[in-house]
C-alpha cells in the first residue's frame, strides 16, 4: 500500500472547500478538487472514499473546532455571561475570518446534510449548541439576562442570524468587515437580552 506524504490531504481540503464554494457540492467534481489541489485524481482516493466524504470532513473538522473552542469558554467560571456571549460571538466568526469559501460551503451545504439525516458531526453540532444555551441559561439565572427569552426560539435565531450574516460577508467580504459584523451582533445580542 502507497504511504500518503507530504500536505495532499490538507491541500485536497482546501481545494474542495474552493470547488464546493464556487460550483456547489453537487456539481463538484473530484476531478477538478484533484486539480486545484494540484494531485492525480486517484490520490483524493487515497484519502476520501467520494465526495460526500470530502465535505463530511470538512464538516466533522469545522463543528469539532468550534464545539473545542465553545467548551473553554463556557467552563470558564471566570467570566461572565455576557463575556462568554461576547467570546461566543467573536469565535464563530473568527473560525471564519479567513476563509470565506469555507463560509459558502457552511451556509449552502449544511442544510442539505442534515436534512439526509446523515451527517457525522452532529454530536459537535449539537454539543456547541446545548454550550451555548447552557450560558444563556446561566445568564438568566444569574439575572444578567431577561428570563422570559425562549431558548428554543434564541437558539434558532442566533444561529440562523450568524448563518445569513456569514454569506453576506462571504460573498463580498469587502462589503461588510467580519469584524464589523462580529461587533454588530454582540451588541445587538447583548442589549436585546440584557
Amino acid at each position: 500500500m502507497r504511504l500518503k506524504e507530504g500536505h495532499k490531504e490538507k491541500d485536497i481540503i482546501e481545494a474542495a472547500i474552493k470547488v464546493f464554494a464556487e460550483f456547489g457540492y453537487h456539481n463538484a467534481k473530484i476531478s477538478t478538487i484533484a486539480k486545484k489541489a494540484n494531485v492525480a485524481t486517484g490520490s483524493v482516493y487515497v484519502y476520501y472514499k467520494n465526495k460526500e466524504d470530502i465535505l463530511f470532513n470538512i464538516f466533522d473538522t469545522l463543528w469539532q473546532d468550534l464545539f473545542e473552542k465553545l467548551r473553554i469558554v463556557s467552563d470558564n467560571s471566570a467570566l461572565l455571561p455576557d463575556e462568554k456571549v461576547e467570546l461566543m460571538v467573536d469565535m464563530v466568526f473568527e473560525v471564519f475570518s479567513g476563509n470565506p469559501s469555507l463560509a459558502v460551503v457552511f451556509v449552502n451545504e449544511q442544510n442539505n446534510i442534515i436534512r439526509l439525516g446523515e451527517y457525522r458531526f452532529n454530536d459537535y453540532y449539537e454539543k456547541f449548541l446545548d454550550f451555548a444555551e447552557a450560558v444563556l441559561k446561566e445568564g438568566i439565572a444569574k439575572g444578567v439576562f431577561r428570563k422570559e427569552i425562549d431558548l428554543n426560539v434564541f437558539r434558532s435565531f442566533i444561529f440562523g442570524a450568524i448563518r445569513y450574516l456569514l454569506h453576506v460577508w462571504a460573498e463580498d467580504p469587502k462589503k461588510i468587515g467580519i469584524k464589523k459584523i462580529s461587533s454588530t451582533v454582540k451588541n445587538l445580542l447583548l442589549h436585546g437580552i440584557m
